[in-house]
């Protein structure tokens, strides 16, 4: 099978893309994950200045899947840049930025200092608390003046990372779509919790965190489908439990072009490489040469 994809403005060589927030800078994890078999690979999310970050405990099991509660923790921009910038180049992926803030000026500002830094792409993590105390990712409107902001700070191509938690997600989707993304990632952790029933305190600090791993692939196949028939003309990158061939398959034929592969890093570095190889396996036992040709392929009932 042939795994070429077109995403947007956007050749790449393979539908699998690395999470962001699994593979580090991409550089400090170019020892252990086999990039060469991506089609890009997304940085840890940056911000306009550094953040700590929440204090431990910041990771939980949750059944099927985990708890995070980092804080997104990161240097700010121009320390990353300074760290970063210069070593991206000799890396066998093309990179995206991810760029967070806590106000929509600084998405622009650390977009503006993305552009100079060797990135290919920048993705916009909408799930991050506003300065209200809830995710942009919620508010449509809100999602729009952030990508807005973006667009006007950047040429580079750009991709709007979504909540499972907005409801309807695909008012959230059109509404980035118009302000200028090239493409959707669906979706991001969904926010969830769990409590030590011994020592009855939450096992994450900050008390919420979010929810990934192999139980949230069905809700973010949901947020697939209800973009991909509602908003068609936006390409979408899904996400969400992705640990095997089937798993990328699946969400191909509910309309996603690209699938990103997150958690699974954590306990597979080189999962990718079992993946690419399932896919070709698909591919000869079902007839399909291309993986573009299973984008939206599934039969409705």
């Amino acid at each position: 099978m042939n795994l070429d994809v077109i995403l947007g403005p956007l050749h790449l060589r393979s539908p699998l893309i690395a999470a962001s927030g699994t593979v580090g800078s991409v550089v400090d994890f170019a020892d252990s994950v086999d990039f060469a078999l991506y089609g890009a690979a997304v940085a840890k999310s940056v911000s306009p200045e550094p953040w700590e970050g929440r204090p431990a405990p910041r990771l939980a099991p949750a059944g099927a899947g985990m708890l995070n509660g980092i804080g997104i923790q990161n240097p700010g921009v121009e320390a990353w840049k300074a760290q970063y910038a210069s070593k991206l180049a000799a890396l066998p992926v093309p990179v995206w930025g991810s760029v967070v803030a806590h106000d929509i000026e600084g998405f622009a500002t650390v977009a503006a200092a993305m552009a100079t830094a060797g990135v290919v792409a920048i993705e916009v993590n909408l799930s991050c608390p506003n300065l209200d105390g809830l995710p942009f990712a919620l508010d449509p409107s809100l999602s729009a003046s952030v990508v807005a902001s973006v667009r006007e700070a950047t040429d580079l191509p750009i991709g709007a990372k979504l909540s499972p938690d907005a409801q309807p997600i695909a008012a959230v989707a059109d509404a980035v779509a118009g302000a200028g993304a090239d493409w959707v990632v669906l979706t991001n952790t969904a926010m969830g919790a769990r409590i030590d029933t011994t020592t009855r305190r939450p096992l994450l600090s900050g008390t919420i965190g979010g929810y990934s791993g192999e139980a949230l692939r069905p809700i973010a196949l949901r947020c697939v489908l209800e973009v991909a028939r509602d908003v068609p003309d936006i390409p979408i990158v899904g996400c969400g439990g992705v640990s095997t061939s089937a798993d990328a398959v699946e969400f191909l034929l509910a309309g996603a072009t690209c699938v990103a592969i997150g958690t699974a890093h954590f306990g597979a570095p080189r999962v990718a490489g079992r993946i690419a190889k399932g896919l070709h396996t698909y591919g000869r036992a079902h007839g399909v040469e291309r993986a573009s040709e299973l984008i939206g392929a599934y039969e409705p009932w």
